[in-house]
């Protein structure tokens, strides 16, 4: 690669990619931030907006009920119902005409309403949705009083959204209704104060997914998108704001439910491109800018890079011709930096070059009969490895061959004294079978030799030893690096501990190896405690060491005390920490137990006789 893409690379890592992925990291941060934002502000918007539609629409409803209550219907005069139904209209400025029906909802007299004064108008062709607005068989079974409200439809006048208010008039199943048909102007008004003029979109929407008002008055008793009200219908009905993310375009949307009022909701939209533009904007600038930053090193470091491979150029071909042997060349490079010195350096080297040539040539002789004397040590000495890797090759190979002969032996000679004890010694196969016995004994014989040649080691020295301290020592060497990792020593050491009989280098050789082993299982666990206990129990001294690590599957327990075998993630050993720990432990007249469940830790009980 060459030096100008060196320097290229070099300024991208360095200085470009992480200052853009910095800026992208936090764009994409405050592109969240801002979307969660515009999630709260949708909700807060929507849940207060449903609580003002809920109030308005309840005022009129309650209103209409209080009044009801206030006339004794009953015995009115017609001209006292006229007058009472007069007063009902007036109520609220958003009632257009007020209807007296029978039980069966037909209608009793024509219609009240004033035209002009300050109500919305109303016209006959309104007659019959006004009629139909509430099933007033509902409330056939409620008191005086009582009112319902009833579904949306087109204000025949206006066009805007009408929808039907009933009041019962009497008690009692025959009694009459009064229905006031009340146009949703105020709805119109409040959703588009609340609205502004900036980019949301707030609108009313009934449970068969019509707007029934909108902040974009064009759209009232129009459909609601299908993919939105495909999104309210499994949630609608649920208390409290919802929120959701819809694709195609993106917008976000929340929705809150009209209090009080069965089946409207309040759905706030915003498009999040609208929304999010200003911080997609700036991504764009931070890009051009990045891209503008990159062109300007591309170009200073083609300049830089020129001027410096000219005068490189120059010390190559004095290296050349240095290589060629024409140590009389000498390299010129103009200036003071490092290149001018490097240029200084290799004329120098030149100067020596020359001069250690002739002094060579004198050495040639001499370096050749070392050269030879050195080829012959080296050769005894490659006899000595190749005898030395012969040994150990009989070792390994002693040890692997012990092993796999010695399980099949075990089998041949258990079944041949199971037909012994079968056999009485006058059989004719007693002598075959005794003879059999014999030569797989021998075949045992030869195995353990194997073994033991494999194994090379020295006899224990078996003596008193303070456990006690040898744990604490062992605990002096890892302490320090154990507490470094984050993990819990603990220890419980019994004051009266009597005196095992052991080896002490070997005995501490394995509480070392069953501390390192630990520290290993805990390395990723997230709860990392040690555990070193001593004990008298039964006249025999136990240490245990226990750890909160990975623990050891049912399934590799049983080959854990197995020369060569582990189970570390990154080998640090080859697995002879407790198979040497074992047969020490054995050695010295003692068990090594071990309890472990996988993802439970482990615990390492070593049980010594008394010295």
């Amino acid at each position: 690669m060459r030096l100008y893409q060196q320097l290229i690379l070099f300024m991208l890592a360095a200085t470009v990619l992480p200052l853009a992925a910095v800026g992208f990291l936090l764009l994409s941060r405050a592109e969240a931030e801002v979307a969660s934002h515009i999630d709260e502000q949708q909700r807060a918007l929507a849940s207060a907006t449903a609580e003002a539609v809920g109030t308005s629409l309840m005022e009129v409803v309650n209103s209409l009920a209080r009044s009801a209550e206030l006339i004794d219907w009953e015995r009115a005069t017609p001209e006292e119902l006229r007058g009472g139904l007069a007063l009902l209209y007036g109520q609220s400025p958003t009632v257009s005409a007020v209807l007296e029906l029978d039980a069966r909802g037909q209608p009793l007299g024509p219609p009240v309403y004033q035209q002009g004064a300050g109500h919305p108008e109303f016209v006959e062709a309104g007659l019959e949705p006004l009629v139909h607005a509430v099933p007033v068989q509902s409330l056939r079974k409620g008191g005086k009083g009582q009112a319902a409200l009833g579904s949306a439809y087109r204000h025949a006048a206006s066009g805007q959204t009408a929808m039907g208010v009933a009041v019962k008039l009497a008690d009692g199943v025959d009694a009459p209704y009064a229905v006031a048909e009340v146009v949703l102007l105020d709805l119109e008004a409040l959703l588009e104060r609340r609205a502004g003029e900036g980019l949301t979109r707030l609108e009313v929407v009934d449970g068969e997914g019509r707007v029934l008002a909108s902040s974009q008055p064009e759209r009232h008793l129009k459909p609601l998108e299908p993919e939105l009200v495909g999104m309210l219908s499994p949630t609608r009905g649920q208390d409290g704001v919802r929120s959701f993310q819809v694709k195609n375009p993106a917008r976000r949307m929340s929705v809150a439910r009209v209090p009080g009022v069965l089946g409207l909701e309040v759905v706030v939209m915003v498009d999040e491109a609208l929304a999010l533009a200003p911080v997609r904007q700036l991504r764009r600038t931070v890009l051009v800018s990045v891209a503008c930053a990159l062109g300007v090193l591309l170009v200073l470091g083609g300049l830089f890079t020129r001027r410096v491979n000219r005068r490189l150029a120059e010390v190559m071909r004095g290296a050349e011709a240095y290589g060629r042997g024409e140590l009389e060349r000498r390299v010129h490079v103009e200036g003071q930096d490092e290149l001018s010195e490097l240029a200084s350096t290799f004329n120098r080297m030149g100067e020596e070059l020359e001069a250690a040539r002739g002094r060579m040539l004198r050495w040639n002789d001499d370096l050749r009969a070392r050269v030879d004397e050195a080829t012959a040590d080296l050769r005894a000495a490659q006899a000595q490895l190749v005898e030395a890797q012969k040994l150990a090759a009989v070792g390994q190979l002693g040890a692997g061959v012990a092993h796999e002969i010695n399980n099949p032996l075990a089998g041949i000679l258990g079944n041949v004294q199971l037909l012994l004890l079968d056999r009485a010694s006058d059989d004719t196969d007693f002598e075959t079978l005794r003879k059999i016995e014999q030569s797989a004994k021998r075949c045992k014989d030869i195995t353990q030799n194997l073994l033991r040649f494999s194994q090379q080691r020295e006899r224990p020295d078996l003596r008193p030893v303070d456990l006690n301290s040898v744990v604490r020592d062992a605990l002096s060497l890892t302490e320090h690096q154990a507490r470094g990792e984050g993990i819990d020593l603990v220890t419980e050491l019994s004051p009266a501990m009597p005196r095992v009989k052991a080896d002490p280098g070997h005995l501490s050789q394995v509480v070392l190896a069953l501390l390192s082993n630990a520290r290993t299982a805990m390395i990723k666990t997230p709860v990392k405690r040690l555990s070193l206990r001593t004990a008298e129990r039964d006249g025999m001294c136990i240490l245990e060491v226990e750890d909160t690590g990975r623990g050891i599957a049912e399934n590799i327990r049983p080959r854990i005390f197995e020369p060569f075998f582990t189970t570390k993630d990154v080998w640090s050993n080859v697995g002879l920490g407790l198979s040497v720990a074992w047969r020490i432990i054995t050695e010295a007249g003692g068990t090594l137990e071990v309890r472990s469940e996988a993802g439970q830790g482990a615990r390492f009980t070593i049980v010594l006789p008394r010295a």
